[in-house]
């Protein structure tokens, strides 16, 4: 019994809902399908199909909030949590979902991909960043499980979901996964990656996905404060463990204040460097943790 759940914010969700139901419907597996209308200020998704519904929220609360309430409305016991902005890459998408739920896993990732064809020159970041670091085969995924955790395309035990991201007491932002995986690490949470990936459409400008990219920095650098001894696998935080360890943070800070406006010419390029902005985040997180802006 299968509940999938997608989170929208002025985002048309029609063609989604409807290549997900035609999949669900060859099934006999009961299932249901509800969107949520986060705040949304242009109500996009009129949406006439069976066992699926739109539930209009106010006033916008956030990710972590908006799936918390999907969740508690979904009356199946597996949810299957879509980003708006995605799109199934094989027909047997949720027949590879459905063969996972009579293992002993409880969450299973799907994974992430891109289309082959470089995007405009204003959002060559992100997808730049998503072909080199998100579009992982799930044999390597595995090899450090809570590593690569995207929200965008998971299945996951109702109960499981409910202990983990009652753990999340953040409302707005962006860079969530981070705490996500480390709780499903501690809390010794049987995780699976697979080959059932989706295409990330919705691609930021540059500009905006290098803001979020720091909003990401300010998200995990809280939880380092928080969580100290939290175990992670999370490659950004560790190196600054690092260097806070040998006491290098205050010149990475001074890098990242004397070069900043240098780097962000190169990542806001046509041809940005993904080396670059991996120098950028963690001079970024060093200089948000000497100066205490987090």
């Amino acid at each position: 019994m299968l509940s999938v759940l997608i989170p929208t914010y002025n985002y048309n969700v029609s063609t989604l809902v409807g290549v997900l139901h035609k999949q669900l419907s060859l099934q006999t597996t009961p299932f249901e399908i509800l969107i949520f209308e986060d705040g949304s200020t242009h109500h996009l998704n009129t949406i006439d199909l069976s066992n699926t519904f739109v539930i209009t929220n106010p006033t916008n609360i956030g990710r972590v909030r908006a799936r918390n309430e999907l969740a508690n409305k979904a009356k199946y016991s597996w949810l299957l949590f879509l980003d708006a902005d995605v799109m199934p890459k094989n027909k047997s998408f949720i027949t590879n979902y459905l063969k996972t739920t009579s293992t002993n896993y409880k969450a299973i990732y799907g994974g992430f991909a891109y289309k082959k064809q470089v995007p405009n020159h204003n959002k060559t970041l992100r997808w730049t960043y998503g072909k080199t670091k998100e579009e992982k085969p799930a044999k390597l995924r595995n090899q450090k499980a809570y590593k690569i955790i995207i929200s965008a395309n998971y299945l996951i035990k109702k109960e499981t979901f409910k202990l983990i991201n009652s753990k999340i007491n953040e409302a707005k932002g962006y860079g969530f996964d981070y705490y996500f995986g480390a709780f499903l690490k501690t809390n010794n949470i049987n995780v699976l990656h697979i080959d059932n990936e989706v295409y990330h459409l919705g691609l930021d400008e540059n500009e905006v996905y290098l803001n979020k990219v720091e909003q990401a920095v300010n998200t995990l650098l809280r939880f380092y404060k928080k969580n100290k001894a939290l175990d992670t696998d999370n490659d950004l935080l560790k190196l600054f463990v690092t260097l806070n360890k040998y006491k290098l943070v205050r010149i990475f800070s001074k890098i990242h204040a004397v070069f900043k406006e240098e780097m962000k010419a190169n990542l806001l390029s046509n041809k940005p460097s993904i080396k670059l902005l991996q120098f950028y985040r963690i001079s970024y997180m060093c200089y948000q943790y000497v100066n205490e802006k987090t």
